[in-house]
């Protein structure tokens, strides 16, 4: 299954709300197509997000000069700016989504003095190879990772909680990428996937994706994570990210801080694999994060299926901090920081 693809000057998304009972596409012919499909998740995961949004932005350019007799290129660039704003709204956690669409901007700035069509092309073969560029850092980073943790010298058994895959990214994933490298050198034993309530994501997609890749996996409840940590003789905790400030903080999908505590009551080291457009270094500790809270009734029920009352109160974050004091260490495509803090992303960066 393609996460999404670039076909006859359309994005094809792959409808991950229906997965894994159903293989669904959706088409995106203009950029607002983009932002529904990235709000409601149909594609989701940091690095994947980006791309979509990447896509969605060539969308947005051909839609202004199609519609538009522009006097000046300065006009167009304009209007693709404001295009841009809105589609940097559809989710504001993620810090992949506005990267990406800043990359774009920056491209299309740079090439002002150029006529519109000359743009067009610009942005297009720019999504492309940001596309490309991200199978690249999927597996770069899955090698770094891979290689940490195989100093341990035997086959692991690893916790995961929602899905930092294949469908996350345009690649092989962050976390699963790592998991995946680890499977082809014969090191892992098992691996646990938390089911991640309220929308399943590691019940629905990373149990799927490694079932399909002959990955010993085993579908855990968000609540059991403790009690596996204890009896099952977990090794280590690797999760992907949707923000990193400055300090090493992280941001990932909601009980991702949860299992941070418990892994560091039970002695468990706990990475987090993700690209470095992920970082936000504008921010200097996780408290600054925007969090999406997302429709209370992804709460009252399980896919459609009623749990509580119609009008019960709810709390729906999409997301919470990890703390850098729980986090072991941090692959990216570039090289691991290890003990994360503000002088080791400081210096990692060259800052």
């Amino acid at each position: 299954m393609d996460t999404l693809r670039w076909q006859n000057g359309q994005l094809v998304l792959l409808d991950q709300t229906k997965l894994p009972l159903e293989e669904s596409y959706i088409t995106c012919t203009k950029w607002q197509d983009v932002y529904d499909a990235i709000s409601i998740l149909a594609v989701r995961g940091a690095p994947a997000i980006g791309v979509a949004a990447a896509y969605g932005s060539v969308l947005a350019a051909r839609m202004l000069a199609d519609t538009r007799d522009y006097e000046s290129t300065s006009e167009f660039l304009a209007d693709f700016s404001e295009c841009c704003r809105c589609l940097d709204e559809a989710r504001p956690t993620a810090v992949n989504l506005h990267w990406a669409l800043e990359t774009m901007k920056a491209a299309a700035y740079g090439a002002e003095e150029q006529p519109v069509s000359s743009i067009l092309q610009l942005l297009e073969d720019k999504a492309k190879s940001m596309q490309a560029e991200d199978v690249a850092i999927n597996t770069a980073m899955s090698e770094y990772g891979a290689e940490e943790l195989a100093a341990a010298g035997k086959p692991l058994t690893i916790l995961t909680h929602c899905n930092a895959g294949a469908l996350a990214t345009a690649g092989v994933g962050t976390a699963l990428g790592v998991i995946r490298s680890l499977h082809k050198r014969g090191l892992i034993r098992m691996v646990y996937a938390d089911e991640t309530r309220p929308l399943l994501q590691g019940a629905r997609l990373t149990v799927s994706e490694l079932m399909a890749d002959g990955i010993p996996v085993t579908l855990i409840t968000d609540n059991m994570a403790a009690w596996v940590m204890k009896t099952k003789g977990v090794d280590a905790v690797v999760v992907g990210a949707d923000r990193i400030t400055a300090n090493g903080d992280t941001a990932n999908k909601i009980g991702t801080y949860g299992v941070s505590i418990l892994a560091k009551e039970h002695g468990v080291p706990f990475y987090v694999a993700a690209p470095i457009s992920t970082f936000d270094l504008s921010l200097d500790k996780g408290e600054q994060i925007p969090i999406e809270e997302r429709n209370h009734d992804e709460v009252r029920s399980i896919q459609g299926v009623p749990t509580a009352l119609p009008e019960a109160a709810v709390f729906n974050p999409a997301f919470d901090v990890t703390p850098h004091e729980n986090i072991a260490a941090i692959f990216t495509e570039k090289g691991v920081i290890r003990k994360p803090d503000t002088a080791q992303v400081h210096a990692f960066f060259n800052i």
